[in-house]
């Protein structure tokens, strides 16, 4: 990969933003404690890197194919991107309550990836903005999985361990407000290299 950094930045990014799963997991812990959920933390963390895997060798075969695709896909998921940053920049305050009669099993957390709409644009967009068809595609996808695993596992360790703490700090409208803001800019910043890139291939 040629921007790993950027993609270091959008990872981090996507995946300490609350979503289904960081809300989920910080109400697992709240409810039935750390111990109970740690399964539900290794389904996400495990999970959703295989399905990376999965979407990416097939996505890497029609890339290698029609290279246009990956273009066309890269300048949508940068697009994309950009709304979501402001979607976050502009989020109201959320209500991060929740209940759960039993915690997730391994499983139910592997699988739900899969539903997690969430899930389907960090996979999809990743694969696309930040693979480049000139360097071997399952090298990259690997990588991307790894990366994700790693930062899975502070994210949502985050959220499971800090779950009381971090409930009361997004609870504040102030400092949501600044915590989507950090986000957003953080987003931002991680298409940048994607989009020099293909400025740098329209003037040559």
């Amino acid at each position: 990969m040629n921007y790993s950094l950027a993609f270091i930045l959008f990872a981090v990014s996507m995946s300490f933003t609350p979503g289904p799963n960081n809300v989920m997991l910080m109400t697992s812990g709240l409810n039935f404690g750390v111990n109970k959920s740690l399964p539900h933390l290794f389904g996400i963390c495990l999970g959703f890197p295989s399905m990376v895997v999965m979407i990416g060798l097939g996505l890497g075969i029609i890339f290698k194919q029609y290279p246009v695709i990956h273009d066309v896909i890269k300048v949508l998921g940068i697009i994309y991107l950009i709304y979501l940053a402001w979607r976050i920049a502009h989020a109201k305050s959320t209500s991060l309550n929740g209940r759960a009669s039993t915690p997730f099993t391994f499983i139910q957390a592997a699988l739900f990836q899969w539903v997690n709409p969430k899930a389907w644009i960090m996979a999809s967009t990743s694969i696309a903005v930040y693979t480049s068809v000139a360097e071997d595609m399952l090298y990259q996808i690997l990588l991307l999985a790894i990366a994700f695993v790693v930062i899975g596992f502070c994210s949502g360790g985050t959220w499971l361990f800090l779950g009381r703490s971090l409930k009361r700090f997004l609870r504040s409208d102030s400092y949501q407000i600044l915590f989507n803001t950090v986000m957003a800019i953080l987003l931002v910043a991680s298409v940048f290299p994607a989009i020099y890139e293909m400025g740098s291939c329209l003037l040559v």
